[in-house]
């Protein structure tokens, strides 16, 4: 076996010199494994939310045209890339191959794992698409992959489901990443609050505000409203379309008492949210960018345009322990766990 770049430069195919994730198309020959890869049978794809709702809006919510659509993608880039959205998602499957250069690994051959990286950088063949979850925006597949030297994964845990761990690492940068930036007293707005990662980061807020801050979860409908409430995923929460900065704006500073935000934090998966973020949130506030959906050109210059003097974070999928983080938010509330295995499994 030869060595080659831990980070997968060999794979690309085009353009030359580029990193796997921007390549438009990379090496998906299973055949040819390099001593510091690890190949992969696949059991399950969790496609990126926001590439999921275009691929089904395209598809006019046709299953068997989104599955043509995922074979079409994959068949022609090498690797599960949405060429809209740009963003892919993850998986979960065994290990069935590691090169010899890899050393000192906690995972051996035949153990369950989910990588941590996305699927728009890992290469991908798909023999078949067994079944489609439209509402959970899973897939099913017989494939195979390959995870770079560098790539992230994680070991299943043994004390839940596949489908609830991989529901719940999908978005494990997003909790993650709120543990990181809430403090005691600050106030929070989480746009797409009732979505899974939306949970996540109303159940890691609340721990993190303490007694003196106060957590608002924007959602869509009624329902998800009494959810969030029901189950104390935070203080208050508003009925708004996030695509309508200012009627967010009036409802999200009525639910803080008149006052800006310290923390807004963008888990919704669609487009043209950005300024429903910026707005509510104070002069040297965070506004967080979890969502793929995000247009990083429209949040700068709309920033810039209403005069908002910001602190804009790209939403990094990963941070030091973020599968712990999340996976333990699911150990410690049943309430959390019952509302994962009643929707995403």
């Amino acid at each position: 076996m030869k060595k080659a770049c831990k980070y997968g430069t060999h794979r690309v195919i085009e353009p030359r010199g580029a990193l796997p994730q921007t390549a438009e198309k990379i090496d998906n020959d299973m055949g040819a494994l390099y001593s510091n890869e690890i190949l992969i049978d696949v059991i399950s794809l969790n496609i990126d939310s926001a590439s999921f709702a275009q691929i089904k809006e395209e598809a006019g919510g046709d299953e068997g045209r989104i599955r043509a659509k995922i074979l079409e993608i994959v068949g022609e880039r090498g690797k599960m890339q949405n060429p809209v959205t740009g963003s892919g998602g993850m998986l979960i499957g065994k290990v069935a191959r590691i090169g010899e250069g890899l050393k000192n690994l906690d995972i051996n051959v035949g153990d369950k794992i989910a990588t941590l990286v996305s699927l728009s950088l890992t290469p991908l063949k798909i023999e078949s698409i067994k079944a489609v979850h439209m509402g959970i925006d899973r897939v099913d597949v017989d494939a195979r992959a390959i995870l770079f030297e560098s790539g992230l994964y994680a070991k299943l845990p043994g004390d839940m489901s596949e489908e609830l761990a991989l529901a719940a690492l999908d978005v494990a940068g997003a909790p993650a990443q709120t543990a990181k930036l809430v403090k005691p007293g600050d106030s929070v707005l989480i746009l797409g609050a009732a979505g899974k990662s939306g949970m996540l980061c109303c159940y890691e807020a609340m721990r993190r505000v303490g007694p003196t801050g106060r957590v608002v979860g924007l959602c869509i409908e009624e329902g998800d409203r009494k959810k969030l409430l029901d189950n104390k995923f935070c203080h208050e929460a508003v009925i708004a379309d996030a695509r309508q900065p200012m009627d967010v704006l009036e409802k999200a500073l009525a639910a803080n008492r008149g006052g800006e935000y310290d923390i807004s934090i963008n888990v919704v998966n669609m487009p043209n949210t950005e300024m429903a973020c910026i707005l509510p949130v104070r002069d040297g506030g965070v506004v967080y960018f979890f969502s793929m959906a995000t247009s990083f050109t429209k949040a700068a210059l709309g920033a810039e345009g209403v005069g908002k003097d910001v602190n804009m974070i790209v939403g990094n999928g990963y941070t030091k322990g973020h599968a712990e983080i999340t996976l333990a938010q699911l150990r410690e509330s049943a309430e959390l766990r019952a509302i994962f295995e009643r929707t995403y499994i």
